[in-house]
């Protein structure tokens, strides 16, 4: 075996210093060992050079199936730093080994291992209890090159590459590396991103910060972390370069890569060397001037594209970025097949400045016209102007340049009846026109030489790639007079797996064609223009040169960063994604049918079951944070709460079971609180249709433990509709839209938490954000780990709960306080299984807001036409788990440090009718009815209060009277527009208890109470309920308990409290035996009652838990002020 590896290493035995021995510590073992060593290692070795031999075991034990890494990894330090260790507890030699047998000593002391002009060397041992056996041999590595502190590149832009195995990991791993930059601001951005390009894998989820200053590159990955910034998937498609043709040219193009980088600087130099000899005059001072005229003369406009972009294409190309395919647009092709090998330098430039020089020296005039229709749809127009107008361009499905005689082209152009423009040239390129310039052209084109391509070009002339014809001067001469068909180019490219298209020139003119030529297509497609007009340069191509890495090219970013002076630093380790490996039994539906039961086909339900002599159906499920753990994200003040967007789901798919395709309404009614443990069942019960085919929904669950007499609670009720509306592509054009400024989202999920919204990673899917008015644009995206299940939903709950996250970004609603969905109406989905969205959200009156949903090209997913959203309640209650929870209602003191009583000008206050409880000091105006309230609702009183004094009647006669006035108070209220900006106050005295023993004198409008509290409910903000004491204190607090914003308050001695829910635990007495039963309270009834109140109590069999005799004697009647969830 040790023969057999020195023979691989092409060593002999005497050019090895040192071999760390298995050493197996054994009489049997060591002899054996020892032997083989003598044998070869031993054996012809000068007397002054004996083996060296150690053993790690003396110093840490065995280490089992690590001992021979640890082995490898004590001879790599011994290597490194020129020291052989010493071997502990050696003193004694073994006995059972000749050690005269050769030349081999043992490591009883630490040596010095000096160089001796060749590499130092060692073999190390392992031997595995199977009788696997290995020896590999080592050998010193060369030094590293001193880092270079000479700076040859002037450029402080800097690109932080980061990669992860997910996108989860990708942002964890951008957020490690924020805080650790943070505590160590003395690394240098371009060490950070020397040693992050450079020492780190690149894993398939990709992204690249770009930044010249520390504080941007931080918010960069801040960014990143956040979801923010949008980070990317390695493909293993192809790439294309793209080479700018006349009209991106612009004054100064390429002057900041030529100060920063010498690669391009040089090769510039070298091309307007090769072109200025065949011009009058200087390309690099015409190019970087700032006159936009001498650039604009089509001889320096094409020879300054051919510069720029060929010392381009050589700068990228030294840092490793290679084409599979080059295509060029017009004079762009002649770049492309230069760098293709097909002209040297020298031809290439005398072709290009002669095609220049001679166009410029033809006449000018003529034009060009672009038109927004397909080829086919022109050529007819061209009949019989063959010889004045030709196609010029065809640069995409419906993007045709016409070009030729002016009167011709304008004519042909308004009667094809497409939507035109005119270009900006001086002479109408790839037309009649230009024939008088092709003999002589030709003639220089046939006096160059030629080779063919090293790298395919796809041919202007033909769309598809170009053979030996790119040989020929006759091509070149077609190619100046024949039309650009760069359309059928792009198209031509992505049949081939094309997916990275990079432009090399001054702007993104290509890009920009590129992505209309490909606008249907199904991949993920990567246009990257390296410049752009509007940026600067080094910047723009840096992370352009990222935006290829992020999407699967190959960079050499050892090169990027040659000449910048940067070295290694230490980085933070990769953010691992721990995850749970234990096998659970799968949470499979099973074989339902056998049940007699229908597979529902969703991941929320299991079953679907029609109801016999009905036409009904209910669907079934089972919820919980172990069967979809996803749900465990959406917690709520630190409970899991089904979303809201989950219940719209589930309404979604029992439409679709039944036929309906439109969610006319749906209402949630109470949480559904997922427990720790456990799980939750479902029940979905669709009723028969009415006579509009309209059906009624509802939603229930139970704890799956629960006692069979535990009712189920209903969380939802709506009504499914046939007749989904149709779809908007409102969302397809420019985006983000025009006029949409952008909003920072950079800390979103931060602020939630801190208000009591925990998203977890598959609800933060917010990536970006923009407001225009009060309408507010998002980009939304599941994360990748949820991308898959996508497809199995209608839309993805934690994908529309992320969609309705721009509620806190628009101006609407900025009040600090969290929100919740209450009622939808009118939702219809017109795609299914989407991963990643647009959004529009736009304000629709208080509380309310409409959505539209797109893909990511606009099409149509979903619309809600009305969403009424609630704010977030103090506390949500307790997940279901079979028990009793009993609620009370307290008056707690409220919180008046921060508010000021409500200061309002003249007219502000209105009161209703007579003043009986004498509301001095308000400054209020009376009227005697609401139809005396100014007509204009510009002059209404922005807060109006209604006395309600007590009725001099009977209780059942004044209740009947306090009642119907203020039922048609709140129906006229809500009836007329212009109140809709003011508040209505009923004032009541001593109609509310705000302690258990306290009075209530005016049990009349303790009715009214109820009453307006129902109407509160369904129009919040509207109304307010205030109940006062005797005492003047109380009227004077009057204005400070209504600057709170609180619904309902009631004034004690001057003192403001409101009204708040708290949980009591339920008495569990056992009932002794032989204890007849009693009758207790429930807030069932004792048939199902559809609109029922759960705040009421019945009575009911005594249940044996709660009745002893002594309970029942206790509770004659139903708790005050108590509800059970």
């Amino acid at each position: 075996m040790i023969r057999q590896a020195l023979a691989g290493a092409g060593l002999s035995a005497a050019d090895v210093d040192a071999v760390e021995a298995h050493g197996t510590g054994t009489r049997l073992g060591d002899p054996i060992e020892a032997q083989a060593l003598m044998a070869t290692y031993g054996q012809g070795r000068d007397a002054d050079r004996p083996l060296w031999l150690g053993a790690l075991k003396s110093n840490i034990g065995h280490t089992q199936a690590a001992s021979g890494v640890a082995g490898i990894i004590k001879m790599v330090l011994a290597l490194r730093r020129g020291v052989l260790p010493k071997t502990l507890h050696a003193d004694v030699l073994s006995p059972d080994v000749d050690w005269s047998a050769g030349a081999v000593e043992l490591l009883t002391e630490a040596r010095e291992w000096p160089g001796t002009g060749r590499p130092r060397r060692a073999g190390v041992s392992a031997f595995g209890v199977s009788g696997t056996n290995v020896h590999v041999v080592l050998e010193q590595g060369p030094e590293p090159a001193a880092p270079v502190a000479e700076r040859s590149i002037d450029c402080d832009v800097v690109p932080w590459a980061l990669s992860g195995r997910s996108e989860t990991a990708l942002r964890a791993q951008a957020g490690r590396l924020r805080a650790h930059l943070e505590e160590r601001p003395e690394l240098r951005p371009v060490d950070v991103g020397y040693a992050l390009a450079t020492s780190r894998s690149a894993f398939g989820h990709r992204a690249v910060v770009v930044g010249a200053e520390r504080e941007e590159l931080l918010r960069g990955l801040a960014e990143l972390a956040s979801g923010m910034a949008q980070e990317t998937v390695a493909d293993t498609g192809k790439t294309a370069f793209l080479f700018t043709g006349q009209g991106a040219q612009r004054p100064g193009m390429g002057r900041g890569l030529y100060d920063a980088f010498p690669v391009f600087a040089a090769a510039f130099d070298a091309v307007c060397a090769e072109l200025d000899p065949h011009l009058d005059g200087s390309v690099r001072e015409v190019v970087f001037g700032e006159d936009p005229d001498p650039l604009n003369r089509t001889v320096f406009t094409q020879t300054g594209l051919f510069a720029l972009e060929v010392a381009l294409y050589r700068l990228v190309e030294s840092w490793g970025l290679r084409p599979d395919f080059l295509v060029g647009h017009s004079v762009g092709e002649l770049a492309a097949a230069h760098v293709a090998g097909v002209f040297s330098l020298r031809d290439a430039c005398a072709l290009v400045a002669a095609r220049g020089r001679l166009m410029q020296a033809l006449p000018e005039g003529g034009a060009m016209v672009s038109l927004q229709a397909a080829e086919a749809e022109v050529l007819p127009h061209l009949e019989g102007h063959e010889g004045r107008v030709s196609v010029a361009a065809v640069n995409g499905p419906r993007a045709t340049v016409i070009s030729g005689d002016e009167e011709t082209v304008l004519r042909i152009a308004e009667a094809t009846g497409a939507k035109s423009k005119r270009l900006t040239v001086s002479h109408a390129f790839h037309s009649p026109l230009m024939d008088a310039m092709l003999a002589e052209f030709g003639t220089v084109a046939a006096g160059i030489g030629y080779a063919a391509p090293r790298i395919a070009v796809v041919s202007n002339v033909t769309g598809e790639a170009a053979g030996e014809e790119l040989c020929s001067p006759e091509y070149w001469v077609r190619h100046v007079r024949r039309a650009v068909r760069f359309g059928d180019g792009i198209r031509f490219l992505a049949e081939r797996k094309v997916t990275r298209f990079v432009e090399i020139g001054p702007a993104g003119v290509l890009s920009a064609m590129g992505q209309e030529c490909l606008a249907e297509a199904d991949t993920d497609l990567a246009f990257v223009p390296l410049l752009r007009k509007d940026r600067g340069e080094a910047e723009s191509l840096l992370a352009g040169v990222g935006r290829v890495h992020a999407h699967g090219g190959e960079v050499d970013w050892e090169k990027v960063f040659t000449g910048r002076g940067a070295r290694r630093v230490e980085l933070p380790t990769y953010a691992f994604q721990r995850q749970r490996y234990w096998l659970d039994a799968p949470a499979t539906v099973g074989d339902v049918a056998s049940a007699g039961l229908g597979a529902a086909g969703h991941p929320l339900l299991g079953a679907a079951v029609e109801l016999a002599g009905t036409d009904g159906l209910v669907l079934t499920g089972r919820l919980s944070t172990r069967g979809q753990p996803w749900l465990a994200d959406h917690a709520v003040l630190d409970a899991v709460l089904f979303p809201g967007t989950a219940f719209l789901e589930l309404a979604i798919q029992a439409g679709d079971q039944v036929g309906c395709d439109r969610v006319e309404e749906l209402t949630l009614q109470a949480p559904l609180i997922l427990p720790e443990r456990g799980a939750v069942t479902l029940q979905l019960v669709v009723d028969a249709p009415d006579e509009d085919g309209q059906r009624t929904l509802n939603v229930y669950s139970r704890p799956e433990d629960a006692r069979r007499e535990l009712p189920w609670t209903r969380h939802a009720t709506g009504v499914l509709a046939v007749g989904a509306a149709e779809g908007s592509y409102d969302l397809g054009g420019a985006w983000p839209p025009p006029g949409a400024e952008p909003i920072e989202v950079e800390d979103l999920y931060e602020r939630f938490a801190a208000g009591g919204f925990g998203y977890g990673p598959s609800f933060q899917g917010l990536r970006a954000a923009w407001l225009r008015g009060e309408e507010v644009f998002a980009e939304v995206r599941l994360p990748q780990e949820q991308q898959s299940a996508a497809t199995a939903y209608g839309l993805h709950p934690a994908l529309l709960d992320a969609a309705l996250h721009t509620i806190a970004l628009g101006p609407t609603f900025q009040d600090g306080e969290g929100r919740l969905p209450f009622s939808w109406t009118g939702v219809s989905l017109h795609a299914a299984g989407a991963g990643e969205v647009r959004v529009r959200l736009t304000p629709d009156g208080a509380d309310t807001v409409a959505l539209t949903v797109a893909d990511t090209i606009g099409r149509p997913v979903a619309t809600v036409e009305s969403l009424v959203l609630r704010k977030r309640p103090q506390r949500l209650g307790d997940a279901a788990t079979g028990g009793d929870a009993l609620y009370r209602l307290d008056w707690v003191a409220a919180d008046t440090s921060a508010a000021a009583p409500e200061q309002h000008p003249a007219g502000s206050w209105g009161l209703l009718g007579d003043d009986d409880f004498k509301l001095v000091g308000l400054d209020a105006h009376t009227y005697r009815d609401l139809a005396a309230l100014p007509a204009d609702a510009a002059a209404m009183p922005t807060t109006v209060l209604v006395p309600c004094a007590p009725e001099p009647q009977g209780v059942a006669d004044a209740v009947r009277t306090a009642t119907h006035r203020a039922l048609a108070l709140v129906r006229a209220w809500l009836t007329e527009e212009r109140f809709a900006d003011s508040r209505l106050v009923f004032v009541t005295r001593g109609a509310v208890a705000t302690t258990p023993d306290a009075d209530v004198p005016d049990l009349a409008h303790a009715a009214v109470w109820g009453l307006v509290r129902s109407a509160q409910s369904e129009n919040p903000d509207r109304f307010v309920l205030v109940d006062l004491d005797e005492h003047e204190e109380s009227v004077g607090a009057l204005p400070t308990a209504l600057a709170l914003d609180e619904p309902q308050l009631a004034v004690r001695q001057g003192d403001v409290t409101v009204a708040r829910l708290a949980t009591t635990p339920a008495p569990t007495p056992p009932r002794p035996p032989g204890t007849p039963r009693a009758r207790c309270w429930s807030p069932e009834p004792p048939a199902p009652s559809a609109g029922s109140s759960p705040a009421i109590w019945w009575p009911r069999a005594a249940c044996g838990i709660c009745c002893s005799p002594a309970a029942a004697a206790r509770t004659p009647k139903a708790p005050p002020n108590s509800a059970r969830s």
